[in-house]
This record gives structure tokens, sequence and C-alpha cells, in this order.
């Protein structure tokens, strides 16, 4: 880091915004394979808080390739890159007071353990969407992993590069035996305390 860069004191505060908010800010971060449930998850659940009265904001793969890291690649490294971007994005979010959602494949455990050091433990959930490649590959909503199988997709997570799954998620959600009205009941009533709300 430049040592010209100095940071600047602003007068309001994150404090401040969480007052105005009524709330506090969070990370929800899931993870799991291309095709598990997690955005569909992910929408359900800002929805239910959004309906409540949070401020929130949800981050997705798809759309974050094609703005701020439309120039990275699927490779390790370009993945890692792309893991850390987003956090660093949602740690701004975290600070301006929203409630973040990021439904993102991350498939490196060292990539989810820099996101929770960039935003802080205690802003982080971390949600294991656990499908098995047989359901997702069975759902292939994008018809991605039929295009992995054929080869013309290269570095597909669970086919051609590998997906380490949390060991001690926040919560684990396994869409092939709960059903998605419980799975995302069982999320926000996780988070509410979390949020501390005053009205509660």
């Amino acid at each position: 880091m430049s040592k010209n860069i100095v940071p600047h004191n602003y007068q309001i505060s994150k404090l401040d915004r969480l007052k105005k908010n009524n709330h506090n800010s969070l990370l929800l971060w899931f993870t799991g394979l291309s095709g598990s449930g997690k955005s569909t998850i992910a929408n359900l659940v800002e929805s239910a808080l959004f309906n409540e009265g949070i401020n929130t904001y949800s981050l997705d793969g798809d759309n974050i390739r094609k703005g701020i890291n439309s120039d990275l690649t699927f490779s390790a490294e370009d993945r890692t890159e792309n893991i850390r971007r987003i956090a660093e994005v949602a740690n701004l979010m975290i600070d301006s007071g929203l409630v973040v959602l990021a439904a993102f494949v991350s498939p490196y455990k060292k990539d989810r353990e820099n996101i929770r050091t960039i935003v802080k433990d205690v802003n982080f959930v971390e949600i294991y969407i656990n499908t098995s490649l047989e359901e997702c590959e069975r759902r292939d909503v994008k018809g991605l992993y039929k295009k992995a199988r054929l080869g013309e997709i290269k570095n597909m997570t669970g086919i051609s590069a590998p997906y380490e799954a949390p060991e001690t998620p926040d919560l684990e959600i396994k869409t092939e035996n709960e059903n998605i009205d419980a799975s995302v009941k069982r999320i926000v009533d996780f988070i509410k305390p979390k949020l501390n709300l005053k009205n509660e």
C-alpha cells in the first residue's frame, strides 16, 4: 500500500447508520456447487428480510462477473481474486449498514476464510447450500454441467475443478432433504438475533 494513501475520517459513522436503520449489518455468504440453489434461497431470504424492514442488497456470481470482475477468468488465481474483490465490496456495504447476501460457488476454503478476515468474524455468516453433484447435474438449470462434460467448459467446479466443502459452516442447508420454505425460515430465524432489532 502506498505511503501516500491517508484514509479520510467522515462525520457519519457506521454506528450512526446502524442506529438509523435500527438493525446491525451482516454478510450472509451462500456457498455451494453451481445449481445447488444458492441464488434462489438467497433471493427468498432477502425478500423475507426486506418485508420486515431490513435494508438489504444481494450480490450474485453472474452479475458480478459481468461488471466489476469481467476481467477475470475461472483459473484458481482469478477465482481467488474474484472472491477477494467481492469481499471488499461487501465490506463497504456492511459499513453502509446493509445486510448483504452473497451467493457464490467460492470453492476454496482459504478464500472463504479470507472473506471472514476482511469483513470480521462477527459480521460473517457462512451458509453452506449442500446439494450433491448428482442433483446439481440433474437440475443443470444453466446447462453448464452438460457443456463441462462435453469439454466445452474448463475449470468447472465439481467436474474439472475442486469444491472444498465447509467443515463447520454457521448453517448447512441440504436441499434434497429440506423444502425451500423451511430452509428460508431456518436461515431467517438464525440471523434475526444477530440483527439485534430494537422492536423485537
